[in-house]
């Protein structure tokens, strides 16, 4: 059914007719459910973290569960034809690399959070089911780009892109020795992406928006998704410790970093991808 849905949804046909208020009324319709339709792991994943209990269910602790719960969803997406292959193979380097984030920032010696629910699946103090809150991110990012046929216009040097995601990726490790240097790397992305834009279609027509404002965008809804998800304790920072507080608003910054490393790599897997089917042909 949710195939057809995304048959249906990228291929209605165009009106070009339309005008004015009822033009705007269709495609912030289209773009609505593009959107939900591309969100449709990440929202599962989130709502699965909300509803179940922190005692589990079934005698199941519930960071267990929400592992079983993802690779079921993943598993059944695949055989539903709502995830290819390729994108299976992306979403699990999205895991890897989150869960090796998740595994330094949860250490004895950094300690940044913690996930304090006990669980059969935990390495090192940490959920395996974590990884999959980065992959989901991925997957959003993926399904998007497929169901709004994103272009990208004036994107940098692969090379130059690919060293900011590097560094960036590599300063959420070194910045407990040798010093915080995101706002340096966050001015040098704003930099190499000021003339990006990403042309995307809700309906019929090709809109855009500068990549820069998708990444702050982007980077403020998983700030609040992570609000929610500390505020129902399925993480906890230090200050959170004896009662509930806002994540600090810094994160926004540091998510939306994230992102910029997210996308980076989809639209090098996808360069590569391209790159071995011309070279093919």
């Amino acid at each position: 059914m949710l195939n057809k849905l995304d048959h249906w949804l990228v291929h209605y046909p165009p009106n070009p007719e339309l005008r004015g208020i009822k033009r705007f009324v269709v495609e912030f319709w289209f773009f609505g459910l593009k959107e939900a339709r591309a969100c449709l792991f990440a929202g599962l994943f989130f709502i699965a973290m909300f509803v179940i209990p922190k005692s589990g269910l079934w005698g199941i602790p519930r960071y267990d569960i929400l592992l079983i719960f993802a690779l079921v969803v993943q598993a059944v997406m695949f055989w539903a034809k709502l995830e290819t292959l390729d994108e299976i193979k992306s979403i699990t380097l999205f895991h890897l690399v989150g869960f090796v984030l998740e595994y330094f920032k949860t250490s004895s010696s950094i300690q940044s959070w913690a996930y304090p629910d006990f669980a059969y699946t935990k390495i090192g103090g940490v959920p395996l089911f974590t990884g999959f809150m980065y992959a989901a991110v991925g997957s959003y990012i993926i399904q998007a780009w497929r169901l709004l046929d994103v272009k990208v216009k004036s994107y940098p040097p692969y090379w130059l892109s690919t060293l900011v995601a590097v560094l960036i990726y590599l300063n959420f490790f070194t910045h407990h020795y040798i010093g915080d240097y995101r706002w340096y790397l966050a001015a040098f992305a704003m930099g190499l992406y000021a003339r990006t834009y990403v042309y995307f279609t809700p309906y019929d027509h090709k809109r855009s928006m500068p990549l820069l404002f998708a990444f702050v965008l982007i980077g403020f809804f998983i700030w609040l998704a992570e609000n929610i998800g500390t505020f129902i304790g399925i993480w906890q920072y230090p200050n959170q410790m004896g009662a509930w507080a806002t994540v600090h608003l810094g994160k926004w910054g540091a998510w939306s970093l994230l992102i910029v490393m997210t996308f980076t790599i989809v639209a090098n897997l996808k360069h590569i991808k391209q790159t071995i089917r011309v070279s093919r042909d």
